[in-house]
């Protein structure tokens, strides 16, 4: 299932001018970016990106892209589902999106991406590839594509490795670009073998880069931060954790603990305004709760940004490795325990890893205001998890029993 995300009403625009970067991205998308970047980038400009469709696949969000459409301008940005950086970029309407390469203009409503055209800015090329079953030819060139519709009556000019390029027909004509693909090409070394687009893969991060760091949990423990190298306790208190993790990118009041379920035992569960505050590291996907009187770490709460959540999109994903204290295995970095529970796992295999825990609070997240309906909340001892309705896990929450 599909569906939208998010419409925001506008005058509709003329074709806009974006830069193509064969390899790199157009306009201000770069090929690898977090989703979360290109939604910055989205809202930077909204009296020109002023429809956004976000489409994704509800009940398995780990087996198909996240795709931010943006129809008035003909083009979509594509996300690996996982590590929810953009791959791949493809402009479906090339008659609306004008290109600019070097110092030329290309497509939109008065430039035409011609067979032509195209072959005189890019230059010489290897033969394409052409998909008889759709009528499709398509040119490559290191990190880029163009597809043309060829007329059934001229598909006798399109044989792979054959057809004469620039392509121009019989009568004098040239096919004209449907759809154009930029993608990275670091890994494609034989662009004329051409590269299957729903292969693309998402470039490479820098060395040293922090997005996706693996971040392991040792139950009522720490975490430990496996590129940085950090370890996180209960015990810290806010220096430690500024000197760790650095600057917070937000600090708040707690008000109200709606995570009661572990701990029953208390006959009086705080309701109300409390002392309590949390360190919001939305580019970690990582919240940590501090005691107001004590000042230590009471909780930590890690973000999965599964879409479909209405915290989706305030958090980058957090790649975390949960154990138990008692498997008694060294974490070595980029690798997890056995029956290790991590973003992707799922709540039915979730039970099987740590048990039944019995029945779920329900948590609405004021359901008014919210299209996507409430969330379960199952509890164990020093650790709870907020589940979606496909059975994905959307938050996990840390504690001390």
């Amino acid at each position: 299932m599909q569906r939208p995300r998010r419409r925001c009403e506008g005058t509709a625009m003329g074709a806009i001018v974006l830069d193509l970067r064969p390899g790199g991205g157009i306009g201000p998308f770069n090929l690898g970016m977090p989703i979360c970047e290109a939604f910055s980038q989205i809202e930077q400009q909204p009296n020109i990106y002023d429809v956004v469709h976000v489409k994704y696949f509800d009940e398995e969000p780990l087996k198909l892209d996240i795709v931010v459409s943006l129809p008035d301008h003909g083009f979509h940005l594509r996300f690996d589902p996982w590590s929810q950086r953009l791959r791949l970029i493809e402009v479906f309407d090339v008659k609306r999106l004008q290109m600019r390469y070097a110092t030329s203009l290309i497509g939109g409503p008065s430039t035409l991406a011609t067979f032509v055209a195209v072959y005189a800015l890019f230059g010489p090329t290897f033969p394409g590839i052409y998909d008889k079953d759709r009528g499709i030819y398509t040119l490559f060139y290191p990190g880029l594509s163009f597809a043309f519709p060829i007329p059934s009556q001229y598909t006798d000019c399109c044989h792979d490795g054959e057809a004469e390029l620039p392509l121009e027909f019989p009568d004098g004509t040239t096919p004209v670009a449907c759809r154009v693909s930029v993608y990275d090409g670091s890994a494609d070394s034989k662009v004329g073998v051409g590269l299957l687009m729903d292969k693309a893969s998402v470039p490479p991060l820098p060395t040293g880069s922090l997005y996706m760091e693996e971040v392991h949990a040792k139950l009522g423990d720490e975490l430990w931060f496996t590129v940085g190298g950090q370890h996180i306790p209960f015990a810290a208190s806010p220096q430690d954790v500024w000197s760790e993790l650095g600057r917070p990118c937000g600090i708040h009041q707690k008000q109200v603990d709606q995570m009661v379920i572990h701990s029953s035992s208390d006959p009086h569960p705080r309701t109300t305004l409390c002392g309590d505050y949390f360190y919001n590291y939305f580019t970690r996907g990582l919240d940590i709760l501090f005691d107001g009187q004590t000042h230590k770490i009471k909780k930590f709460v890690l973000h999965t940004n599964y879409p479909g959540h209405p915290d989706f999109n305030s958090y980058i994903k957090c790649n975390f490795a949960i154990y138990g204290p008692e498997s008694g295995e060294p974490i070595k970095e980029g690798e997890s325990p056995k029956n290790c529970i991590t973003p992707n796992t799922k709540w039915e295999q979730v039970k099987e890893i740590l048990g039944d825990c019995g029945r779920a609070a329900i948590q609405t997240q004021g359901s008014a205001s919210n299209p996507f309906g409430s969330t379960l909340v199952y509890g164990y001892p020093n650790i709870a998890f907020e589940v979606m309705k496909n059975g994905y896990i959307a938050t996990v929450t840390l504690f001390q029993s």
